[in-house]
């Protein structure tokens, strides 16, 4: 090999070396690696850097803020209850993913299905106190799974019989016939199945459960007491208590009902709840913040707190410790009068050591409450040096959520699966239209959708395409599978279709699944020919290994998605992922030949 090739490899080992040693940041390694090869003249800068303008790349981009349109509008929560239904424990969750979104991704691009997911799975561990290193590892597994169900379930497949159909325009090519839609489905039913089991009964005991994942999520472990109040036209209204699901909330316990001046406690499960009735309950911040998105349930914080969705926009939560020295010491929350002292509203109130009970109102304030406020934007910047508290933070994810924009917000989205179905458009093209039409529509502010998108996962996929190129430029990829190839090709059709299989699963793993992929098709095609059988075994064994890549974070582009989010480190996707990947590839040379005979 030329030069060029062995120092590609030597970028490559260095870059795999420096992301199993957690040297640096993913997207840093990747876009090092990526500059260092262009430096050396092997690939020309706009090479190292096309990633950047690749559709898929632009396509997550624009993803991030269509799943933040449906998260600021409440869409997102009532799409997440479906996939994941009414899960409790860890194991009920990845069955949920198992079924729904395996299924989806067969006839939907897995990208925005990762997209979608990673919040609602994240938001699902924070409520249930679950890591999300536990679930989001078998979340990009299922999806890969169910796209090679069928020719539209990834775009890998799509290049593969795009590859299929150039050669049969070839006058020196193979009579290659195009896959039609459900030609791979009963081979991708094989290896979902087997996926599946793997990931339930051997998979899920491997994963990494990084326990300080939880505590980045935002759980605190404060108790507050918070009322709220059944507005008219609430769904709670009518049912009973275990009815609306309020029995058994994570992180929350119904403490009283307060109904016309009557105080009902403890509360039954088959009290019915009315319009307008005070309920009282203890509970974490976080699970008190998704009681506040609940429609036409809001907090009680005081006779003037906001109830319009366009007020309450414009709104945070705060968090404030009651210093020595404050005012604030000895009164009631009512008798302080603290709204007009600070132009913010209580809305619950906690106190270490001491479960309180009775209403927020006629709480007697102590030196040490933290006190959860309504506040304006601007309060904590303006409260930080206040000497009545000793700490003041704003809770940022704590925005009030627009549910009047949610069947917008479900709109646009059908709006982009019809698109993407359909291919009316290309996918980055639907993708950006309904982010632009999220912003358009107010869903989301423009502010939000630039701060939402995610730099760091998309710096790395991108950089992960220079080095791809550089591997395929150099010639170091085509060296190394030819010579495997030819190294197998007297054994028999079935060693060579192992061997094709097993290079491109390891291609797949070091670069791109799609540069995998058209890198070894002609080497497929050449092999079919050498030993006088049918290509096609070979063209679906190639559609097959540049899809399910499970080994490293860098294979597949769900899997850099769930890298940050997760918490995960290099060699948690080789430990989970490396059995599936060669289970699949024994799986694959066994059945292959028996869909498509040599």
């Amino acid at each position: 090999m030329a030069w060029e090739a062995w120092f590609t490899l030597a970028v490559v080992l260095t870059v795999f070396v420096s992301m199993v040693r957690d040297w640096g940041p993913p997207d840093v390694v990747l876009l090092a690696g990526a500059i260092a090869v262009a430096l050396a003249g092997i690939i020309t800068p706009e090479e190292a850097f096309s990633g950047f303008a690749n559709e898929g790349v632009l396509t997550v981009g624009a993803l991030f803020i269509v799943v933040m349109g449906l998260r600021e509008t409440g869409a997102l929560d009532t799409l997440g209850g479906r996939m994941l239904g009414k899960a409790k424990t860890e194991r009920a969750a990845l069955l949920g993913m198992a079924t729904r979104v395996t299924f989806l991704s067969a006839f939907l691009n897995n990208t925005p299905i990762v997209a979608m997911m990673i919040p609602v799975v994240t938001d699902w561990c924070r409520k249930h106190r679950v890591s999300p290193s536990r679930l989001l590892i078998p979340l990009s597994q299922f999806t890969v799974l169910g796209g090679v169900c069928t020719l539209i379930g990834t775009s890998t497949n799509l290049v593969v019989n795009g590859l299929v159909l150039q050669a049969r325009a070839s006058q020196n090519g193979p009579r290659l016939d195009p896959f039609w839609l459900f030609e791979i489905t009963p081979l991708g039913l094989i290896c979902a199945a087997l996926g599946t089991a793997y990931i339930l009964l051997v998979g899920r005991r491997l994963l990494p459960d990084r326990k300080d994942l939880i505590e980045q999520l935002g759980e605190s472990a404060r108790e507050y007491l918070v009322d709220v109040v059944i507005q008219p036209g609430c769904r709670l209204a009518g049912q009973s208590v275990a009815e609306a699901g309020l029995r058994h909330l994570p992180g929350l316990f119904l403490v009283a009902i307060t109904r016309n001046g009557q105080y009902i406690a403890p509360v039954a499960p088959d009290e019915t709840l009315r319009t307008e009735d005070r309920l009282t309950f203890t509970g974490v911040v976080s699970s008190i913040v998704d009681l506040e998105r609940t429609p036409g349930l809001v907090p009680a914080a005081d006779d003037a707190y906001e109830t319009r969705v366009v007020h309450r926009r414009q709104q945070r939560l705060c968090e404030a410790v009651i210093s020595p020295v404050s005012p604030l010491i000895g009164k009631t929350i009512r008798d302080a009068d603290f709204r007009a002292l600070y132009n913010a509203a209580v809305v619950a109130v906690h106190r270490g050591g001491a479960r309180l009970t009775g209403r927020i109102g006629d709480i007697v304030l102590h030196v040490g409450d933290t006190l959860l406020l309504q506040t304006g934007v601007h309060f904590a910047r303006a409260h930080r040096n206040n000497p009545d508290f000793m700490l003041v933070s704003s809770l940022d994810e704590a925005r009030p959520v627009r549910h009047d924009r949610a069947p917008l917000a479900l709109a646009l989205l059908v709006l982009l699966v019809g698109l993407m179905v359909s291919g009316v458009v290309s996918v980055v093209m639907a993708a950006f239209l309904v982010a632009v039409l999220m912003i358009a529509t107010r869903c989301i502010s423009a502010s939000d959708a630039l701060a939402v998108v995610d730099w760091q996962t998309l710096v790395s996929i991108a950089a992960d395409f220079g080095l791809g190129k550089a591997l395929a430029k150099s010639g170091a990829a085509e060296m190394v599978a030819g010579l495997v190839v030819h190294a197998t090709g007297s054994l028999g059709p079935i060693a060579a279709l192992a061997a094709i299989y097993l290079v491109t699963m390891v291609f797949t793993e070091a670069i791109t699944n799609n540069a995998a992929a058209a890198l070894m098709f002609p080497l497929a095609i050449a092999a079919a020919g050498h030993l006088h059988v049918s290509p096609r075994p070979f063209v679906v064994g190639i559609m097959f290994a540049a899809s399910l890549a499970f080994a490293t974070p860098i294979g597949y582009q769900t899997n850099m998605m769930v890298y940050g989010p997760g918490g995960y480190r290099f060699l948690d996707f080789t430990r989970v992922g490396l059995p599936l990947n060669l289970i699949l590839w024994v799986a694959a040379v066994l059945f292959i030949p028996m869909l498509w005979p040599f």
